[in-house]
């Protein structure tokens, strides 16, 4: 069969990304245009200022991607686009892009999942390096600032089929991140600052208590009873045990100066979040991200046994976390379960993943009409 050479867009939130893969396992170019100077004063994504800057960058993106990978608009065979999950109006300008892009070229147009985008940019990696003996069921952690989820994933023909077995209750386990680092002071996105800081804290000097979840999740309410077993997350008591943490130990001073002093700092260094935070901040952050991890290890490692999957998938912005990594390549291997992780390129928001999840929708035929919208709340 010929090469097939797939353009892919991504918008979702606040990266702008276009990416051309060949067949579904080659990246021939990835470039990604990244929002966090927008959004870093206000401490979080700004949603009509992600969209400004979607249409601000696309064009470019695309141009750069083409470019790179030496095709043209002519020469793709297809044009791939994320239809969701994300914020509607970032997600909207992709898709209208795409669809532009798709008409003036009569070239056939693919929506996709983001987060089986996330699950495809391990697949396509580890098809790069040759590996094409994945054994299933495949179980995938997809972890970010947006989502917690589990899903057990089978192939069927050309394309994979998804079972969700757990997601978060509440906040995801990167906002998490972001939300504590906020709280502290220590900027915004706070989760690879909190994996840099965490190595200098002492991860059992504050005791974090595990989630409880005794309730059905209330998403479920007035739906019959799902016998399969779950493995729900929530992260939300666990922030809240920080906040709790900062007013009974009176860090609130400290955090204001730190947070004034950081803000002074174009892009401030190691060396400088380290010499604004005390040791016991440092506790704080290392105890936090060790109770996280721990959480997130064990109801995957629970959920991988009772399925009995055979091979393990971790992606997502935060399966770029040193710990969080670390921790899954030992516990897995006493399992004897293999364990995949994307690069840290493709861990975050990326083109490239959604066009090799595009792939096998290229080969089933499987077209987007010319009417299809954006869906902020998109379930694999």
């Amino acid at each position: 069969m010929p090469d097939t050479y797939i353009l892919g867009i991504e918008s979702s939130c606040d990266e702008t990304a276009a990416a051309v893969v060949r067949s579904g396992e080659k990246m021939i170019s990835n470039v990604v245009a990244s929002q966090i100077a927008t959004h870093k004063p206000y401490g979080g994504v700004v949603p009509e200022l992600a969209s400004r800057e979607h249409l601000r960058a696309i064009v470019p993106v695309v141009r750069q991607a083409l470019a790179e990978s030496q095709q043209s608009y002519q020469s793709v065979d297809a044009i791939a686009v994320t239809q969701g999950p994300g914020l509607a109006g970032a997600l909207l300008v992709g898709i209208s892009y795409a669809k532009a892009l798709a008409f003036a070229l009569d070239k056939p147009l693919i929506a996709v999942n983001h987060l089986e985008g996330h699950i495809h940019a391990v697949l396509l990696e580890e098809r790069q390096k040759g590996n094409r003996e994945l054994a299933f069921p495949v179980l995938a952690l997809v972890v970010s600032g947006g989502h917690t989820h589990l899903y057990l994933a089978e192939e069927k023909g050309a394309g994979w089929t998804y079972q969700n077995i757990g997601h978060t209750r509440d906040d995801a386990a990167g906002e998490a991140f972001d939300k504590v680092a906020k709280l502290l002071g220590l900027g915004y996105p706070g989760g690879p600052v909190i994996d840099r800081l965490s190595v200098h804290g002492d991860p059992k000097a504050v005791k974090f208590g595990a989630p409880q979840i005794k309730h059905r999740d209330r998403n479920d309410r007035g739906k019959p009873e799902d016998t399969r077993p779950h493995f729900d997350f929530s992260y939300s008591g666990m922030k809240t045990a920080v906040l709790r943490y900062v007013e009974t130990h009176g860090l609130k001073t400290s955090i204001e100066a730190r947070r004034k002093a950081l803000a002074g700092i174009a892009k401030p260094k190691l060396e400088d979040y380290l010499a604004n935070c005390d040791r016991e901040t440092l506790d704080l952050v290392a105890s936090f991200q060790r109770a996280v991890v721990d959480d997130l290890i064990a109801k995957t490692l629970a959920a991988a046994a009772a399925c009995n999957a055979a091979t393990l998938f971790v992606t997502g912005g935060v399966a770029a976390n040193n710990e969080l990594r670390q921790s899954f390549e030992r516990e897995a291997a006493q399992q004897g379960l293999p364990v995949y992780f994307p690069s840290r390129p493709l861990s975050t928001d990326n083109a490239a993943m959604i066009a090799a999840a595009a792939y096998p929708k290229f080969l089933a035929g499987d077209f987007a009409a010319m009417d299809f919208s954006a869906e902020a709340g998109m379930r694999l």
